[in-house]
C-alpha cells in the first residue's frame, strides 16, 4: 500500500523534496520488483516521490506503475532511447520541486536500499552529483571482457572530466537540483558518461559512494555487443571533450601540424641556401600543405572557443530560469501549505 511520507517541519521551513526516477521501456515484468523496493522514508527528506519516464512502452508499463502508487508519469511519444528519457525525467523532476533526483532502472539492477547513502553527501553538502559505485568483480553476469570494458571506461572518463569517478557507466546516481540544471544530454545513446565529463568541466562537485547490486532480472537493453558499446560510448566522450574543451581539441593539434610545416619550411630554405632547393621542392609543397590545415585548425578552435561560450550563456541563463521558477512554486507552496 502507498505510505505518503512528510516528517514534521517547522512554519515557514521549506520542505526537502527527493524525486526518484526510472526510465521505463516495456517494464511491466520488471517494474513491479524495482517499485517494491523503493524507499517512501529518507533520513533529512520530509518527501519522496516516484516518477517514472514511459520511453514509448508498447505494453503495460504505465498502468503497472500507476497500480503501484507512482506519484509522477512522462510519457514520450515515441521509443526515444535511455538517454533522452533521463533528460525528460530530469525535467520533469525539477518541475514537480524536486531538490534531489535520484536515478536507477527499471530492471532492479541497483539495490534501492543504498538510495540514503547517495542523497547523504548531497545532503552534508559535500557534493552536488553522486554516482554509485558497483562491485565490478563480485557482478555474477559481468564477463571478464566487460569488466575490463568497465574499467578502461572509467578511467578514459576520469582523464576526461577530471573526475575520480570509479564507476563511470553506472546508471545509480543522486544529483542536486542545482547540478540538474546544469546537466544537459546532448547524446542520443546514453547519459552516464556524458553528464560526469560535463560535471567535472562545469565544476560540480562529484563524488561516489560504494553501492549493492541485485541479481540480473533481465539482459541489457543498451549494450549490444561489446564492440558496439565500446565505438558509442568512445564517440560519446570525443564529442562531449570536442563540445566542453574546443580550443584544447582543435587549436592544439592545430598548433603540432603548423609547427611541422614551419620546421618543413626551414628544412626547404637550409637546402635552397645551400644551393641544392631544386631536389626538394616536395618538402616545400608538404610544408605549405601542413601550415595551411594547422592555420585552419587553429581558426576553427578559435571559433569553436567563441561558440562555446555562448552555450555557457544560455545553459547559465536556462539554469537562472528554472532556478526562479523552482523558488516561485516553492514560495506558492509555503502560502498554500504543504500538499497533503
Amino acid at each position: 500500500m502507498r505510505r505518503e511520507t512528510e516528517s514534521p517541519s517547522s512554519p515557514g521551513t521549506p520542505l526537502i523534496r527527493v524525486v526518484i526516477q526510472i526510465p521505463c521501456y516495456n517494464e511491466e515484468e520488471a517494474l513491479p520488483v524495482t517499485l517494491g523496493e523503493l524507499p517512501r522514508a529518507l533520513e533529512g527528506v520530509d518527501r519522496v516521490e516516484w516518477l517514472i519516464i514511459d520511453d514509448g512502452s508498447t505494453d503495460r508499463t504505465v498502468e503497472v506503475a500507476r497500480a503501484h502508487g507512482v506519484d509522477h508519469v512522462v510519457s514520450l511519444p515515441a521509443h526515444q532511447g535511455l538517454a533522452r528519457g533521463f533528460a525528460a525525467g530530469l525535467a520533469a523532476s525539477l518541475a514537480a520541486g524536486a531538490d534531489i533526483v535520484v536515478n536507477t532502472d527499471a530492471d532492479n539492477q541497483y539495490h534501492a536500499g543504498d538510495i540514503q547513502k547517495l542523497i547523504d553527501p548531497i545532503l552534508r553538502g559535500e557534493a552536488e552529483l553522486v554516482v554509485g559505485e558497483r562491485p565490478i568483480d563480485a557482478i555474477p553476469h559481468f564477463s571478464r571482457t566487460k569488466r575490463l570494458l568497465q574499467r578502461l571506461g572509467s578511467w578514459t572518463v576520469r582523464l576526461a572530466s577530471r573526475t575520480s569517478v570509479p564507476d563511470a557507466p553506472s546508471g545509480f546516481r543522486a544529483m542536486s537540483r542545482s547540478a540538474a540544471t546544469r546537466l544537459n544530454v546532448y547524446n542520443d545513446f546514453s547519459y552516464v558518461l556524458e553528464t560526469i565529463i560535463q560535471a567535472g568541466h562545469k565544476g560540480i562537485a562529484v563524488t561516489s559512494v560504494p553501492i549493492r547490486t541485485n541479481p540480473d532480472l533481465r539482459p541489457s537493453r543498451l549494450v549490444r555487443s561489446n564492440l558496439h558499446y565500446i565505438l558509442r560510448q568512445g564517440l560519446t566522450i570525443v564529442r562531449i571533450f570536442m563540445t566542453y574543451r574546443p580550443f584544447a581539441f582543435f587549436a592544439v593539434p592545430g598548433a603540432v601540424v603548423f609547427a611541422g610545416g614551419v620546421l618543413g619550411g626551414l628544412r626547404f630554405l637550409w637546402f635552397y641556401l645551400s644551393g641544392d632547393g631544386s631536389g626538394h621542392v616536395q618538402s616545400l609543397i608538404l610544408s605549405a600543405l601542413l601550415l595551411g590545415i594547422g592555420f585552419f585548425l587553429i581558426v576553427v578552435g578559435l571559433l569553436a572557443d567563441l561558440s562555446a561560450v555562448n552555450r555557457k550563456l544560455l545553459e547559465s541563463v536556462d539554469g537562472r530560469l528554472q532556478e526562479m521558477e523552482y523558488r516561485a512554486r516553492r514560495g506558492s507552496e509555503h502560502v498554500e501549505g504543504p500538499p497533503a
